[in-house]
């Protein structure tokens, strides 16, 4: 990689990281027999519900003689994400047993090279990690067995799912009757997390689960972003890995989730674009990993009153870099990680010859996200802007587009029942809590005139759309002399509250205002 030219590099992956069809086919046999063993000779009173092949292998995305891949185990006597929890331990001593006793009486027809226990940095072991090695192919392959809970296949049928539980039009995701493996790369029932997040486990604990849905984001996209993803893989395992051999580096599979962002980002999901620039893209987010923060809504929805609630938290008090793992919402991938050392070698990379003369996309380290401005005189702007925009750097974008000085503007949200939201210029649109589709309302702070009439007189008032209905009393009170809690004002039928502003209500230049006395003995004049 170090000697190969921007002019060369596409030639390079598929000459040097593409898997050739007959070590492809040899990978499948090999997985293959240990699914089988799984199914058929592991296990006498528990039932394996299926297996399904992840990693490298599963997603599409191997190298040439360097595959890795997941064997997710998913089993009878796991009713519950709890049951996972607390019986994993006893599973994986009850299958290394089996290994080892196939291993010893060689009827194994793959030969183990090496079999230990994983884990995550800091967590007690999740899996098995098996070398393996075909009798007839000198080249190795190296699996994980993961035990874990069939929450996808038992989950309910979108009859039994909660109205307004998921996105309307959403599709929920579909079971083979045949194997019982999801096949249709949709929304699954809501519910399922809603039970994770039930369950109480470590964050990203009960991320097997989710093995189909995470093999189907990635398998899902086209070959020439695979090769794309391919370069990044060989780049952390025979660049970043070797030069850092002692760092505690996050998880490949975050790597790939980078580079899927970059690409629908930097090229709207184009089939046809520049592997130079990707993987140009690539290092430079690298090197801003303090900034990165993206998410997606393909399987959950942040709309969701449980899921999104605890995602919306989960972003926002989580320390960057925030890569979240699409398929399953408790899993930040990487929190602790090494991410200088990656980023000390990003840097160092974006001068191979191969993306040394070339520019990056346009790609903001944290997700945009589209917000709506409306007016009170019913006009809209929509504009997609990053996660880390400041409300000031919205006001001038406004600005610019309809020509309303920075100053003279006020941004907030209303919701129902609640006090309006005045935005502060120095805050994020992220820190302000607006991870989804957002829309905001604009409050021109111009003077403008208001009608205040009592029984016996109209009295013009100067406001502002933004003062609130207790200023507006006070002003009252200096002119009339009418002490605030005396006062009661209508407007279009409603009785004004103190706390909310006049826009709140729809009041503009010349609206009628109705001052009604509220006497000493609590009736109204």
């Amino acid at each position: 990689l170090e000697r190969v030219s921007q002019r060369e590099l596409d030639a390079w992956i598929a000459r040097n990281l593409e898997p050739s069809t007959a070590f492809s086919r040899q990978v499948k046999e090999t997985v293959k027999k240990i699914c089988d063993f799984l199914k058929e000779q592991c296990f006498d009173s528990i039932r394996v519900h299926k297996t399904v092949k992840g990693g490298s292998t599963g997603k599409g995305t191997a190298l040439k003689n360097n595959s890795d891949a997941d064997i997710v185990v998913f089993l009878s006597c796991f009713s519950s994400y709890q049951d996972q929890k607390e019986r994993r331990a006893e599973i994986l001593n009850h299958i290394e047993k089996m290994l080892e006793q196939c291993r010893a009486t060689l009827t194994f027809s793959v030969m183990i090279i090496n079999l230990r226990r994983k884990g995550r940095f800091g967590t007690s072991a999740r899996s098995l990690s098996l070398t393996l090695q075909s009798a007839s192919c000198s080249e190795s392959v190296d699996v994980d067995v993961l035990p874990a809970y069939d929450a996808l296949g038992r989950a309910p049928h979108s009859a039994d799912v909660e109205l307004g539980a998921a996105p309307a039009g959403a599709a929920l995701a579909a079971l083979s009757p045949h194997t019982g493996q999801v096949i249709q790369d949709a929304m699954p029932d809501p519910n399922v997390y809603v039970k994770l997040l039930a369950a109480c486990g470590d964050l990203s604990e009960f991320s097997p689960c989710f093995t189909e849905l995470q093999k189907l984001f990635v398998k899902r996209c086209p070959t020439k972003l695979k090769n794309l993803l391919r370069l990044v893989k060989y780049w952390y395992k025979e660049v970043l890995k070797p030069r850092n051999p002692s760092a505690n580096l996050p998880p490949k599979y975050a790597l790939e989730l980078l580079t899927i962002y970059a690409w629908e980002q930097g090229t709207g999901a184009s089939e046809d674009f520049s592997m130079a620039e990707g993987f140009r893209t690539v290092l430079e987010l690298l090197c801003q990993h303090q900034k990165i923060l993206i998410y997606w809504e393909k399987y959950y929805s942040l709309q969701h009153p449980d899921v999104g609630g605890f995602v919306k938290n989960l972003l926002l008090q989580s320390s960057r870099p925030v890569i979240l793992d699409p398929a399953d919402p408790t899993g930040i991938l990487g929190q602790r990680a090494d991410w200088v050392a990656v980023a000390k070698e990003a840097t160092r990379c974006r001068c191979l010859p191969c993306v040394a003369f070339v520019h990056p996309w346009n790609v903001q380290p944290a997700r945009p996200v589209t917000v709506e401005i409306k007016r009170l005189t019913g006009h809209r702007l929509t504009m997609s802007i990053s996660l880390d925009t400041t409300i000031l750097e919205l006001k001038r974008r406004i600005s610019a587009q309809w020509d309303i000085p920075v100053f003279q503007q006020c941004l907030g949200q209303q919701e129902p029942g609640r006090a309006p939201l005045t935005l502060q210029d120095s805050a994020t649109l992220a820190a302000s809590g607006f991870l989804g589709s957002t829309t905001l309302m604009l409050l021109q702070t111009e003077d403008m005139e208001v009608l205040v009439k009592d029984n016996c007189r109209t009295t013009p008032y100067t406001v502002r759309p933004t003062d609130t209905v207790q200023e507006l009393k006070l002003k009252i009170y200096k002119k009339q002399r009418v002490h605030v809690d005396q006062q009661q004002l209508m407007f279009d039928s409603k009785q004004l509250e103190d706390q909310y502003t006049l826009a709140h209500y729809g009041i503009q230049s010349k609206s009628v205002i109705y001052l009604l006395l509220r006497l000493r003995g609590g009736t109204d004049h």
